[in-house]
């Protein structure tokens, strides 16, 4: 998880960058499209081939197309936002998905998790403060939206891991925001420049092994263990923006990842103590 956590990271500030080169709809295509042969080419590796179009089509288009929406407002967002505060308000979709988890999944969510939620929406508000960078501004609320498109997303796989693999779910959510979001940059589409290829390469192949580590994560170890370990992101987003644009979260923002951060891990720590009543 941390692995993957660093690869998503490095990859987000390869977005930012080319977000001074490129319109936001496009550097979503590229994403998707970077990534695609190396996933494609693992998924060939690890399984049946006709496992990946016997799905469950309905749910993987919309996953996809969630992601486009996903992958639009973040890239949106990041050409204005700092990573760190991008990462911060972001954090708010764990608190989403144990949200949405009651009225999609029939889980149940006690009075302690929905205060722990409540309590880090405050902290976005907190982040997206009436007075400087954030409040209500189109990037700040961008963020927002893309965590909600992740939320559902998350909850959609849920759903489909019952019937579809990993394998399946990893190509057509990259073949989606490829062909969608590709589709909708077309019109406005800027020629690529041969000194940005590294940079293409660079986060196609890190959001490949940052998918890869993901899932792997997920696979192997308890999620209530794992999880946590994405608010490392805070760290990593500190540091590229320090290193890469010179700024620095102010002390409104560090306040708001404190709340947000502190309710999603004790959501985290509340889900385990839920599993373990249910298995002794």
């Amino acid at each position: 998880m941390a692995l993957a956590v660093g690869c998503f990271s490095l990859m987000d500030a390869g977005l930012k960058l080319l977000t001074a080169q490129y319109p936001p709809l496009q550097v979503a295509a590229l994403r998707g499209a970077a990534s695609l042969p190396l996933v494609l080419a693992w998924a060939l590796a690890t399984a049946p081939a006709i496992t990946l179009v016997r799905v469950r089509w309905p749910l993987q288009l919309m996953r996809g197309g969630l992601g486009v929406v996903m992958m639009i407002a973040f890239v949106y967002a990041l050409q204005t936002l700092p990573l760190s505060t991008a990462y911060t308000i972001f954090f708010v979709a764990p608190l989403l998905i144990t949200a949405l988890s009651v009225p999609i999944l029939r889980e149940r969510v006690g009075p302690r998790r929905w205060t722990a939620i409540v309590l880090g929406l405050v902290g976005v508000l907190v982040v997206l403060r009436p007075t400087g960078e954030g409040m209500f501004t189109l990037a700040g609320l961008a963020v927002l939206a893309a965590a909600t498109a992740y939320a559902v997303s998350a909850i959609g796989v849920r759903v489909l891991a019952r019937t579809d693999n990993v394998q399946s779910m990893m190509v057509w959510f990259l073949v989606v925001i490829a062909l969608g979001a590709g589709a909708l940059a077309w019109p406005g589409w800027v020629p690529l420049r041969w000194a940005d290829g590294w940079l293409i390469a660079g986060v196609g192949v890190m959001g490949a092994l940052g998918q890869y580590a993901i899932t792997e994560a997920f696979r192997i170890g308890e999620a209530s263990l794992v999880a946590p370990i994405e608010y490392t992101a805070l760290v990593w987003g500190v540091g590229l923006d320090v290193a890469l644009w010179g700024v620095l979260p102010d002390s409104v923002t560090w306040l708001g990842a404190a709340i947000i951060v502190a309710s999603g891990l004790y959501l985290l720590r509340r889900e385990r103590l839920h599993v373990e009543s249910e298995h002794p």
